[in-house]
């Protein structure tokens, strides 16, 4: 009776969806949000920097903290790499606009070559089947300032092609990729499609 019990508890939590990332081959849901490049504020569209080629989008859990910095700092140093394939970059987060505004102007970080994101309430992340965490109190950046945002979204990057589609899924949680290796792979996907 036992393992009759232990088998259909099994069957069932198969049964259930697993709520994941959106995957190769899905479209990518279009959004539009407040981001900031080099410190100043303007509209983003997914649509429209769609219309100029492939677009890499980043989510990464907070600004100002370790594997953020260091990823973005990492998308900056290769930013004219990225423009050679003619591909945009836009990384998201859940951070005020404000934060974003100082982060994407920081030397040390996006270094005003490209711009971040601000999902405020997590409905980007959402769309996209990312996990959104609800922020811990106590929390700090690496400035030693609270953390502000409502949430922290998984780090995860897409690839995403001018027809909408998603052709590459990279995620730290699933594949265990740093976040350098999130634009180095990125980088390749999208240097391969230029060929």
């Amino acid at each position: 009776m036992k393992k009759l019990i232990v088998g259909a508890l099994l069957a069932s939590a198969f049964a259930v969806p697993a709520y994941a990332a959106l995957k190769n081959g899905d479209t990518a849901p279009d959004f539009k949000t407040r981001a900031s490049l080099a410190g100043k504020e303007f509209d983003f569209s997914l649509a429209d920097a769609l219309k100029k080629g492939p677009v890499v989008v980043y989510f990464y859990p907070a600004a100002y903290t370790r594997g953020c910095n260091l990823e973005a700092h990492t998308f900056a140093e290769s930013k004219d790499k990225f423009d050679a394939v003619g591909t945009t970059i836009i990384g998201v987060s859940q951070d005020p606009i404000a934060k974003l505004n100082e982060f994407s102007a920081d030397p040390e970080y996006c270094a005003g070559k490209f711009p971040v994101a601000s999902d405020a309430n997590g409905a980007i992340s959402k769309s996209f089947n990312l996990t959104v965490r609800e922020r811990r109190d106590g929390m700090k950046d690496t400035k030693g300032r609270d953390i502000t945002s409502a949430g922290t979204t998984e780090r995860t990057t897409f690839v995403i092609t001018p027809d909408h589609k998603i052709i590459a899924t990279l995620s730290s949680a699933d594949d265990g990729i740093s976040p350098t290796d999130h634009v180095d792979k990125s980088l390749a996907i999208v240097a391969a499609l230029k060929k």
